[in-house]
């Protein structure tokens, strides 16, 4: 089968490696010339808790030629209607774009690709892209998941390829409660790469830290509730039940759930959102699309959700330059009121 990764960065760049070591045909396609090159001068450099350097098949967009079994998509939700057409014609019939991108990208995607083209993967580990070919893996290599899923179930066999295709990195789960799978990334990064990207530190730091840690814990709940209210289950994530843990309704449950968040990600301590890390480069965040998207579901069902308000609001005052990254934001994000 004939691969893609397009939007080829920290994560691509780290999964494009393992692929092609697994014997998979895949091509690395990211805009960033500088990154490109160093991808074919040097081959996919990754570091942190896995340390190898694997030669790589990488194009530009515009260097890409026939077509795709698979095209796993790596870009940020903001382009996601430019990128989809763009892809839809390099699919083969029988192709899909599998998206690993966080948030809810599935139904726009499928709107201009068709249900049956379109794929989700939540990734359960993280990376940071440290100099053009180098990515640093920042989750334990026992964390190398994914889970798998679709808008609808399927009979064509898709899932089982795209499953076999991820399992050169890590094992894969096929989810049959998709919704409540997305949602539970979707909680993961609002909490976790919310809060430490308005204090501009790590997943371990922004935990660490009791006064971010409360927040972070706000922000859970405020998710957990949402969901409940739309009628989500939200699913495991590494087989941890994130609403058992996490959800309180008495002060005894909320201290036990404040003690847990720093072993709960003690295995991706050393991660640094990708809001953060865009922010860095001066770009633009995800976050209409993260914290956002659990303020819009939580304005339809009637769920007040002030702390993920506030995280957008903190993030795009970031973005204008207004504010820059750290502990005085979470003084302000801890004012946060219905």
């Amino acid at each position: 089968m004939k691969c893609a990764i397009y939007g080829a960065g920290s994560l691509g760049t780290i999964l494009g490696a393992y692929l092609t070591m697994g014997g998979v045909d895949v091509d690395l396609v990211n805009r960033n010339r500088a990154h490109i090159e160093a991808l074919k001068k040097t081959g996919a450099a990754v570091a942190g808790t896995v340390q190898m350097t694997v030669p790589v098949n990488a194009l530009l967009p515009e260097e890409m030629t026939g077509t795709y079994d698979v095209i796993f998509l790596l870009t940020k939700q903001t382009e996601n209607k430019t990128v989809a057409e763009f892809l839809k014609p390099r699919l083969k019939e029988s192709g899909v774009i599998c998206t690993l991108q966080n948030g809810l990208p599935e139904p726009l995607l499928a709107e201009i690709a068709g249900d049956e083209a379109v794929l989700g993967c939540v990734v359960e580990w993280g990376a940071t892209l440290v100099s053009p070919g180098v990515a640093e893996l920042t989750s334990a290599p026992d964390c190398l998941t994914f889970s798998l899923g679709g808008i609808k179930k399927r009979s064509d066999g898709k899932l089982e390829e795209v499953k076999t295709i991820l399992e050169k990195m890590g094992p894969v789960t096929v989810e049959d409660n998709w919704p409540g799978t997305r949602f539970a990334k979707l909680l993961i990064n609002a909490a976790f790469s919310g809060v430490s990207t308005v204090a501009g530190t790590t997943f371990g730091e922004a935990a660490k830290d009791k006064a971010s840690r409360t927040c972070i814990q706000k922000v859970i709940k405020e998710c957990i509730d949402v969901a409940r209210a739309a009628g989500i289950a939200i699913a495991p994530m590494q087989s941890k039940d994130i609403v058992k843990l996490m959800d309180y309704n008495n002060p005894v449950k909320k201290k036990i759930a404040f003690f847990i968040i720093p072993l709960a990600i003690k295995r991706h301590a050393l991660l640094k959102p990708s809001m953060l890390q865009d922010i860095e480069k001066g770009k633009k965040t995800e976050v209409d699309f993260i914290n956002g998207a659990i303020n819009a579901l939580g304005k339809k069902h009637h769920v007040p959700t002030p702390f993920n308000d506030k995280v957008v609001s903190l993030i795009h005052e970031i973005e204008e330059g207004r504010r820059t990254p750290g502990r005085d934001n979470i003084r302000e994000l801890l004012s946060a009121k219905p």
